[in-house]
């Protein structure tokens, strides 16, 4: 009856005012309902990988020739199982190794006490030096020496007799 769109009562104004009210109606109950429900978004349930998830993650290797091996897309650091060497390689095949040494961290008596150690070390140092400088006599200047007299390089040794000859005296009667 309110759908029959050649119903006499349909072009009455009071009859379209009625019909407006419930759908305005209708559209508040409506939306009282979605503001009372919380919004929950949609789950997707497709999962999209373009490109492998570990391309810049660290990875461990044994050897240099580990390292060689493995294919990358980006720059990726290798450790070594102790962590000792990090290797670094670009998506181009250079690679770089670095030494890895752990760091201390040290407080104010830790630094102290390196000092005083330093210092202790350094005094020992000194007496050792000044017991040798002590017992140091001077060297006097080598008389006899042999030179090379020839560009050869064979010596050339001048014998002079060091025995003074025996002059015979005679007596005399």
């Amino acid at each position: 009856m309110y759908n029959n769109p050649y119903n006499i009562n349909a072009y009455s104004p009071q009859s379209n005012i009625d019909r407006i009210n419930n759908q305005i109606t209708e559209l508040e109950n409506m939306k009282k309902q979605i503001n009372q429900q919380p919004m929950q978004p949609t789950n997707l349930t497709q999962n999209f990988q373009l490109a492998p998830t570990n391309q810049s993650s660290m990875r461990f290797a044994n050897s240099i020739e580990d390292v060689k091996k493995s294919v990358i897309l980006g720059d990726t650091p290798f450790f070594s199982n102790d962590m000792s060497v990090l290797w670094i390689k670009n998506n181009k095949g250079e690679i770089k190794s670095y030494e890895l040494n752990e760091i201390i961290p040290k407080d104010e008596k830790d630094m102290q006490i390196e000092l005083l150690m330093a210092q202790i070390q350094e005094l020992k140092g000194m007496i050792q030096n000044e017991r040798v400088n002590a017992n140091v006599v001077k060297s006097e200047i080598p008389t006899n020496t042999t030179a090379n007299d020839e560009s050869v390089g064979s010596t050339t040794k001048t014998s002079k007799s060091s025995s003074i000859s025996r002059i015979s005296t005679s007596k005399k009667k």
